[in-house]
């Protein structure tokens, strides 16, 4: 049961309910009585993005149309940025994304996801495939409105000794789900899939990933960040499966999250699923509040409440920001993350 399914067939029931496992947080088929008639072609806008200049090419797919692939060369590096923009108001549409890079090859891949439109239905489907020692880094700006029924779900295959490192930070949606599933080979290779999720008003946003480790001597790290206020929801599950003989594997979860009003809500559920011996794992998930004495200490040096919140904000999600590999990217995750809190710490 899939959006997709149910964009392509117009069949109601193919939509993901509560009653599914995975998806009792983040129900659509309770929330789309009615799906939306069909995006008509839309027009791209100018991407107002520090990287802009620096990127070797960017794709542009406006209501579900524009190009579909991107390949990189054994041994070539690129830089690239893919926009995926909904431009019109209560319509639906779908688009796919394949990747291959090649043996040895690197690729820093930029997405974007922008809400032009409000009220729209989105479902984006990104297939990645790595070759022996290649190198990925992905980074998602997810810009969804707040009225948008929005659905990214990501299929990532490494092959031996590849690397595969992946950022998302969004702002929610009416419903938002970015889903990430990866089949781990082991053979040395290594995975990490951080997130961060800044969610005020009535947004929803849930991030979704599932590791399955397949093989000898593979390493994934994973941390995800969060803050929701006024009537927000955030939702993380995280899965990592270590299957029967992928021995000495190296999985660590962590998933934190900041509540900063009684009516907010967050939803966690770490996973280890472990069929093999020998290997060393570990989970951890912790949610609260900012601390009272800081913000205290804060108040008296003359910073206003709403700033000194936004700065603690800051500073606890940086940790996930550090992370980011390209610096460029980096810097640009870090503004981001300044301007949806509005602070300019």
């Amino acid at each position: 049961m899939t959006l997709s399914t149910a964009l392509k067939t117009g069949d109601l029931s193919a939509l993901p309910s509560r009653r599914d496992e995975d998806w009792r947080w983040t129900d659509l088929r309770g929330l789309l009585k009615v799906l939306p008639p069909a995006s008509p072609q839309g027009r791209a806008w100018f991407w107002e993005n520090p990287l802009s200049g620096t990127l070797d090419m960017t794709g542009g797919v406006v209501n579900g149309r524009g190009p579909t692939d991107l390949a990189v060369d054994a041994g070539e590096e690129r830089f690239v940025g893919w926009r995926f923009m909904s431009a019109t108001d209560a319509t639906a549409h779908g688009a796919e994304l394949w990747v291959d890079v090649g043996e040895g090859a690197k690729l820093t891949l930029i997405e974007s996801y922008e809400g032009r439109g409000t009220g729209y239905v989105s479902d984006v489907a990104v297939n990645i495939r790595l070759g022996k020692d290649a190198i990925v880094e992905r980074i998602i700006f997810a810009d969804d409105d707040a009225d948008a029924i929005s659905v990214v779900t990501a299929d990532v295959a490494l092959a031996p000794g590849a690397k595969f490192a992946q950022t998302v930070l969004t702002s929610g949606a009416r419903r938002q789900r970015i889903e990430t599933r990866v089949r781990h080979p082991g053979a040395h290779a290594e995975v990490r899939l951080d997130g961060a999720y800044l969610l005020d008003a009535q947004r929803h946003a849930d991030l979704t990933s599932v590791v399955t480790h397949g093989g000898l001597d593979g390493v994934t790290s994973q941390l995800t960040k969060g803050m929701v206020t006024d009537q927000a929801r955030g939702v993380f599950q995280g899965r990592i499966v270590v299957e029967k003989g992928a021995d000495q594997t190296d999985a660590r979860m962590g998933h934190h999250a900041l509540i900063l009003s009684d009516k907010a809500e967050i939803d966690a559920k770490p996973e280890l699923l472990i069929f093999a011996d020998d290997v060393s794992c570990a989970h951890g998930n912790t949610i609260g509040a900012l601390d009272d004495e800081v913000l205290f200490y804060a108040e008296q040096r003359g910073i206003p409440e709403a700033e000194a919140k936004a700065m603690l904000t800051v500073a606890f999600v940086c940790e996930v920001i550090e992370r980011i590999g390209h610096e460029g990217a980096r810097d640009a995750a870090a503004a981001w993350v300044v301007r949806k809190l509005g602070s300019e710490a």
